[in-house]
């Protein structure tokens, strides 16, 4: 008899008392047998009491930000699988049965759900946001070597080995993107599904900003970048300092085969500055990505010691309310 995994949904809140208590009635209606928490993120609404009156399980979760919500959820929740969906009506909560079907049965780490706004009219995806989620999904899915389509889907299941291996540093919106970031970076199986994405219902509004809240994004993506992709990283920074050396010094070596003088020293000398940070770059580059390659391989004996470990837990305790 095979062990079926205990689904917990974290639906992080702050002011969603028009739409929190029909998020968590259709999380009960297409998954009854998941537990359903709402992170109540300081509301001043009655974010809370919609939630509590609808069935969800109410937790006060103070430090301020969907980031600081998000790991707060990983920390107080100890299911199988973590379903993390926003508690603005938007997403379609249908889907949650499939992601966790890939989580169980193809041992997927985490499952993204892209957004699909189906009706042209609708207002769910602002002109910019749009934009800035196809940008910003390129420029990761470019770096890291794997097609990313939504990068900032609020709407993601994750599996036991990634909310215990993976550490989360980031505090706001960046969120969603350190979430794929890292599980790619760290050799976690990410799969992508689609799903619809419809308006936010009269009276709730959005808290994203979006100039402020993507320049915090871009600089984050960066950061991660730096840390779990060093040597694409700084192997750009190499590759600028290169051709840049190249055209400063193309004027001087000009000079040098013509006249055998060179008459743009301060050329010659931005030149040389240049192609030796282009070295270093590269050179710690090459060090840090040799650091992470150890890194990526003691965090996979540990998720080989948690499947044992769980798969020894399940063969040993009765079936589950869960289980099959």
């Amino acid at each position: 008899m095979r062990h079926r995994l205990t689904v917990a949904f974290a639906i992080p809140c702050f002011n969603e008392e028009a739409t929190v208590g029909r998020v968590v009635e259709d999380c009960r209606r297409w998954m009854p047998d998941a537990d359903v928490y709402v992170f109540d993120n300081n509301s001043t609404d009655q974010t809370s009491v919609r939630a509590s009156r609808a069935g969800a399980q109410v937790v006060h979760s103070p430090r301020r930000g969907k980031g600081e919500v998000v790991r707060h959820a990983f920390e107080f929740l100890k299911h199988d699988v973590h379903i993390v969906v926003d508690g603005d009506d938007t997403y379609a909560i249908e889907r949650a049965p499939e992601m966790v079907r890939l989580i169980s049965e193809e041992s997927v780490d985490m499952v993204v759900c892209n957004r699909q706004v189906m009706d042209r009219k609708s207002q769910a995806f602002r002109r910019f946001h749009r934009v800035g989620n196809h940008a910003f999904s390129w420029l990761v899915g470019g770096l890291l070597g794997q097609r990313v389509t939504d990068v900032f889907s609020g709407y993601r299941a994750v599996s036991r080995q990634f909310y215990e291996t993976v550490a989360l540093d980031s505090t706001g919106f960046e969120i969603e993107s350190e979430l794929t970031l890292k599980a790619i970076s760290h050799g976690f199986n990410v799969k992508e599904i689609s799903g619809s994405y419809r308006s936010r219902p009269e009276g709730s509004h959005s808290k994203l900003r979006t100039f402020h809240d993507g320049f915090r994004i871009l600089k984050f993506i960066f950061s991660i970048l730096r840390d779990c992709r060093p040597l694409a990283f700084f192997g750009m920074l190499s590759s600028f300092c290169f051709l840049f050396s190249v055209w400063a010094g193309s004027a001087p070596i000009t000079d040098f085969l013509r006249e055998h003088y060179v008459h743009t020293v301060p050329r010659a000398i931005l030149a040389a500055s240049l192609m030796v940070l282009s070295i270093v770059m590269l050179g710690v580059g090459l060090i840090l990505d040799s650091q992470n390659r150890h890194f990526r391989e003691q965090s996979k004996l540990i998720r080989r010691w948690l499947l044992r470990s769980e798969a020894s837990s399940a063969a040993a305790a009765p079936p589950s309310r869960l289980a099959s």
